[in-house]
This record gives C-alpha cells, structure tokens and sequence, in this order.
C-alpha cells in the first residue's frame, strides 16, 4: 500500500505592491515539495504579474527570503504546478505567450475542485 501524498494549494493575489506576501506562498510551496508533498500555487488578481516572463526580476526582496525569481525556478524545476488566473490575465491583457515556462491557465471551475481535492489551502 503506498502512503498517500499530501495536496496543499497557495493561492497568491499580490505582486511587487506586497513583495514579503508575494515571496510566502512560494517559499511554503519550495518547503512542501521538501516534504515530498504535491504543493500548486494559483495567481489571481495582481498576483498574475509573477508568472509573466521577465517580471520576477524586478520584484524587490522581500521578508528576509531568497530572490523571488530563484525560488519560482527552483519551484518549477523541481515538480511544482503554478496556475495563472484566466481572467485575471484578461483582465490585465496578458497574453498566454507572455506566461513563464511551466505556468499553465486555469479558471474557477478547475480551482474549486483543486481545492475539494486538496488536504489545505492558503490565500496571500
């Protein structure tokens, strides 16, 4: 019998505006992978500007934490799921091609089962 592997969502709704909250749900997300978990991060709202490309380079430091471009790529390149908004993105006319590598799109209907899936969620 395999033992089951906890599912955590980190919804992040900040950008450069709130640097220190924008760096906590990745930085959880990085430890949670640690722990052999299947950590997602969602962006909404302004959030949606940390899965653009080039954009990660000009968020200030934040909360004593290690750049916020080293620990999206990290996130990613060690397994990590990051959604961006729909919407959101829309709403801000971003274009899909403007996404990082790895982000993927995701809407309300999609959410709300990651999060009945889920065994938590945190909002940023």
């Amino acid at each position: 019998m395999t033992e089951k592997q906890e599912k955590i969502v980190y919804i992040c709704t900040v950008g450069p505006e709130n640097p220190e909250k924008a760096h906590i749900p990745i930085a959880l997300a990085n430890a949670a992978l640690a722990m052999d978990m299947q950590p997602m991060i969602v962006l909404q709202g302004n959030g949606v500007y940390l899965g653009t490309k080039g954009y990660l380079e000009h968020v200030p430091p934040g909360g004593g934490f290690p750049p916020i471009k080293d620990m999206m790529k990290d996130f990613l390149e060690l397994g990590g799921q990051l959604k961006v908004c729909s919407p959101c993105i829309k709403e801000r006319n971003i274009d899909i091609s403007e996404l990082i590598d790895g982000a993927e799109i995701m809407a309300a209907a999609e959410l709300n089962i990651k999060a009945i899936e889920a065994d938590a969620l945190f909002v940023y």
